[in-house]
């Protein structure tokens, strides 16, 4: 099993939602967090002055796949979270050495 984690533009979250879905994944976790990348934030003009806003608003997806399926769901949210530009995110994938379901105590290795 892998874990994927994607930190993506938020206003990307239908894009990839539905793209992961054509695809057959539907499990998944999606949490609002801040962040910053390579360009330290960005300097926006207020009242006429200068604001550094140095951690934007960002989306936090979190699925756990097979490891056959990791590079599918990975590519897919890569093409459809992708704008071109500064900030569109990253993802890792790590390993998942056991899971559980709560609910019925049923343990994946």
């Amino acid at each position: 099993m892998m874990k994927i984690e994607a930190i993506i533009r938020p206003e990307r979250q239908e894009q990839v939602k539905k793209a992961l879905e054509e695809k057959g994944f539907v499990a998944m976790t999606m949490s609002e967090v801040l962040g910053r990348g390579e360009q330290k934030g960005i300097k926006l003009q207020y009242r006429g002055g200068t604001l550094d806003v140095d951690l934007l608003p960002k989306l936090k997806i979190e699925m756990i796949v097979g490891d056959d399926e990791a590079e599918t769901v990975m590519k897919t949210i890569c093409d459809a979270a992708r704008t071109g530009k500064f900030g569109d995110g990253r993802i890792f994938v790590l390993p998942v050495a056991m899971s559980g379901k709560v609910r019925t105590g049923e343990v994946e290795r």
